[in-house]
């Protein structure tokens, strides 16, 4: 016979069975389900609703119409995208984009692997620590005190270095590394391998600490070397988290790929001086957006940026398919 809860609730023994188990597994992985729905609303709320003004990029929109002027406002179709093209610094803004942000997945990409696998070969676990921690730290340090850190540094009046190579007869006039529009490169991407290398390590150390410790030693009983070994062993178990990490990075070169941000660097370290190379897409959108108040001028810059990101990623993910047989999904 049934019992009244059962009769009430419409659900067969079996259905009930399952739904305590389903409860019971809720309140055990309770706090764990409190920090996926925290991450689930901070997404929604700054990722998924934001994209609503998307529709701006299509409008004539004015900021005086507010926030119901994004609906209201009156279509104009692709204007602001032919005005995009035909801008004078088009080109400019394209060149000065992709060429920072190839020159850090070139140059930037490689270091977090060799420098796990020079950690992972360092036998002194005190050492390593300290190293891994060093590495690591300068990720929480905000790019505004990463430029203030290199003002100090390369500054032409107090900076440490121009004082030390004068003061040691090496040059005799101040090297302007701030202000150069030839040294802007590579100062975004030395500050950003400084700033990201280490804390990148950390993915690729995961992956190597998941390799069967039993092949090295089958490896070595074989009499295979120690770089051997990183050949053989270390570098193929690495292989989907570099395939993962090189998807991302390329899918996110326009915005900085795996170390830095460009905006924040362009930003930062951009001035009138370095403008013919620090000027970027990003910081060219902020300018126009809020300096001045064409925001759906600067929606449609940002959608063809968002646009050129998910043709990268997709057509990267699919050529790491053919290629490796690894890939996103």
């Amino acid at each position: 016979m049934k019992t009244n809860t059962e009769e009430n609730s419409g659900l067969s023994p079996r259905s009930m069975l399952q739904h305590e188990k389903f409860s019971r597994r809720f309140r055990k992985q309770l706090s764990f389900q409190l920090f996926v729905w925290l991450g689930m609303s901070f997404l929604l709320i700054f990722s998924f609703t934001p994209m609503f003004g998307v529709i701006m990029a299509f409008k004539d929109y004015n900021i005086t119409s507010g926030i119901q002027g994004i609906f209201t406002s009156p279509w104009i179709g692709l204007k602001h995208f032919e005005q995009l093209i035909n801008d004078y610094n088009f080109p400019t803004l394209v060149r000065n984009t992709l060429t920072l942000s190839i020159l850090k997945l070139v140059f930037s990409f490689p270091i977090p692997i060799i420098f796990a696998i020079m950690l992972n070969e360092v036998r002194h676990s005190l050492t390593k620590r300290i190293v891994q921690t060093a590495s690591y730290l300068p990720h929480f340090i905000s790019w505004v005190v990463v430029a203030g850190i290199a003002h100090a540094f390369f500054s032409t009046e107090t900076g440490v270095v121009n004082s030390l190579l004068m003061s040691m007869n090496i040059i005799d006039q101040p090297l302007a590394i701030l202000t150069n529009p030839d040294s802007f490169f590579g100062l975004a991407v030395g500050t950003a391998i400084w700033k990201e290398a280490g804390w990148w390590t950390i993915i690729f150390l995961a992956s190597i600490a998941g390799i069967d410790p039993g092949l090295y030693e089958a490896a070595e009983i074989d009499g295979a070397g120690r770089l051997r070994r990183i050949w053989h062993i270390t570098l193929p178990g690495m292989k989907g988290s570099i395939v993962v990490v090189l998807i991302l990075s390329i899918g996110s070169m326009l915005g900085g790929g795996l170390v830095g941000s460009n905006f924040e660097q362009a930003l930062l370290f951009g001035n009138t001086l370095n403008s013919d190379t620090s000027q970027i897409i990003q910081t060219y959108a902020f300018n126009v957006g809020l300096t001045q108040g064409r925001f759906a001028f600067a929606a449609a810059v940002d959608l063809v940026q968002s646009v050129i990101s998910v043709i990268l990623i997709l057509s990267s993910n699919y050529i790491s398919r053919k290629v490796s047989g690894a890939g996103l999904y």
